[in-house]
């Protein structure tokens, strides 16, 4: 079924971004990232109190690669 689109603005888009106006099947993103983090490490909000004796994060990645980046 055909979009109607109004009006768009777009201030920036940058190297890992998607952008798209009308239809489409499919939008897969090109990029990957892994995170490690230790403990309080994504904690948002105000007035939080964290109080650690010890973080230690530990990760064994045997496998290397989890998702090969495949561009077009």
């Amino acid at each position: 079924m055909p979009a109607v689109v109004g009006a768009v603005k777009v201030n920036t888009v940058s190297s890992s971004s998607i952008f798209n106006i009308g239809d489409v099947y499919a939008i897969n993103p090109y990029s990957t990232s892994k995170t490690f983090a230790g403990g309080g490490s994504f904690n948002t909000g105000n007035g939080i109190q964290i109080q650690l004796q010890n973080s230690v994060t530990n990760f064994q990645d045997d496998d290397v690669i989890d998702q090969p980046n495949v561009g077009p």
